[in-house]
């Protein structure tokens, strides 16, 4: 394999909606496979909720206000353990609610966030989709959980990159006599 190792994120939100949404949860995948997720207690200007999130994630405001962490603790722990960059399957998404936390946290993230795409050339990129599907299937777990996504985006990546480094020609080490 090529000796890029990523970590990944993937956040759950209260809604999609782009100016009141809120992370609920977020999960990462560090490169050796070790994951991490926290529920996160919404900050007190934080209202928005969608009933068909909720559906989707299977995780109740009510359960993050009894179970949820502080935006600063979330946050701290990402700037603790994540390295100076970290990848993510819905840029545009992800980028708001990390924006979102360690804004109510009052810090700055200490990494920076990129599309997985950023990580693949055009092959990969082409495969990207299906190989997640295989995954998915493969792992049989649920989907819409921070850290089962992260995980997904990890062996996809292994999976994917494997793939690349088997279809590349050998060198030739013969001698020309």
């Amino acid at each position: 394999m090529t000796t890029i190792r990523p970590a990944f994120i993937d956040f759950e939100a209260s809604s999609l909606d782009l100016i009141a949404s809120y992370p609920i949860e977020v999960g990462i995948c560090m490169p050796d496979g070790i994951l991490h997720s926290w529920l996160i207690c919404p900050h007190v200007l934080w209202h928005d909720w969608s009933e068909s999130a909720e559906q989707i994630h299977g995780i109740s405001r009510q359960t993050l206000e009894a179970e949820g962490v502080t935006a600063s603790e979330v946050a701290q722990a990402l700037n603790e353990l994540l390295p100076e960059q970290v990848f993510c399957d819905a840029w545009t998404f992800d980028s708001f609610w990390l924006h979102r936390l360690f804004r109510a946290a009052r810090i700055r993230p200490t990494f920076q966030l990129e599309s997985v795409s950023a990580l693949l050339n055009s092959r990969q990129l082409r495969r990207w989709s299906a190989m997640r599907q295989e995954v998915i299937s493969e792992l049989g777990l649920p989907v819409h959980r921070a850290a089962n996504d992260a995980l997904i985006l990890h062996k996809t990546w292994e999976r994917i990159d494997l793939e690349e480094d088997s279809t590349l020609p050998l060198a030739d080490h013969s001698r020309q006599a």
